[in-house]
């Protein structure tokens, strides 16, 4: 990562952002100087997903912030077209910014919508009802009640929402994601019985993928990938551990984080 830098988009006169570089430099971003920022979360998802047998592979995702998935995502797979679907307007312009910034805005579009809407849908030429063959989210990982919210409103909607809005957002990407296609989230391994009840009936098939801090830690993360439709049962992977003793990456840790690499969970 670069040097932080104070920048000031004229579209957003109101959001203060730092310029941030990611991949030894091939990727560029801009994000809020206060949040919400990107943490390594969004490209160890963006690395699950599947490259495309043929064709263009299309994908869409939830909750879209600056664009780091999508944007990791089109860095690694040159056959893909994303679309991401973003609440806050002024983090729509920045994605877009971004996608511009990077040379990717061909491949990679923002629109701004409320994904816990079902109107949502309906209301942009790019939102296709079973129009995609993947669907990607990082969902706010907390609970109304269960964390104390941020005083930043965009930062407080990044990080935590209802019960009710995570089943929201798996209503709206199935019903974005077309047959036998695939859904890839990341999230806390705590709340895996919950999104295991959410995807019931939608997706299955699942694949789960723990992400460790250290050799002998409990798991921090776990990434979830399940296939419309299916009635296939679960499998869990022996995951990956994301830091040596000494506090630094693990060699297959930089290769997703450094090297803009892939994990395999098919």
């Amino acid at each position: 990562m670069g040097p932080a830098n104070q920048v000031y988009s004229e579209q957003l006169p109101e959001l203060e952002t730092t310029a941030d570089w990611f991949f030894n430099g091939d990727l560029s971003l801009d994000q809020p100087k206060s949040g919400p920022r990107t943490a390594i979360d969004a490209f160890f998802l963006a690395a699950a997903i599947p490259e495309p047998v043929r064709g263009t592979l299309r994908v869409i995702e939830a909750g879209a912030g600056n664009g780091a998935v999508s944007l990791a995502l089109a860095l690694r797979i040159a056959e893909i077209f994303c679309v991401g679907v973003e609440l806050e307007a002024r983090l729509v312009h920045l994605a877009q910014s971004n996608a511009r910034k990077n040379k990717l805005h061909e491949r990679v579009q923002f629109v701004q919508g409320d994904v816990t809407k079902s109107q949502t849908m309906n209301t942009h030429p790019l939102l296709v009802r079973e129009g995609f063959d993947h669907a990607i989210a990082n969902p706010p990982y907390y609970f109304s009640g269960s964390a104390r919210q941020s005083e930043d409103e965009i930062k407080g909607r990044a990080y935590v929402h209802t019960l009710g809005d995570l089943d929201s957002w798996i209503r709206f990407l199935t019903t974005a994601t077309s047959a036998k296609g695939s859904l890839t989230l990341i999230h806390l391994p705590e709340n895996l019985n919950l999104l295991l009840e959410v995807l019931d009936g939608r997706f299955g098939d699942l694949a789960l993928f723990p992400l460790y801090p250290h050799v002998g830690k409990t798991a921090s993360r776990i990434i979830i990938q399940g296939i419309k439709g299916s009635r296939g049962g679960t499998t869990l992977h022996q995951g990956l551990v994301l830091h040596e003793t000494n506090g630094q990456y693990t060699e297959e840790a930089n290769k997703i984080l450094r090297d803009c690499g892939s994990l395999k969970l098919r």
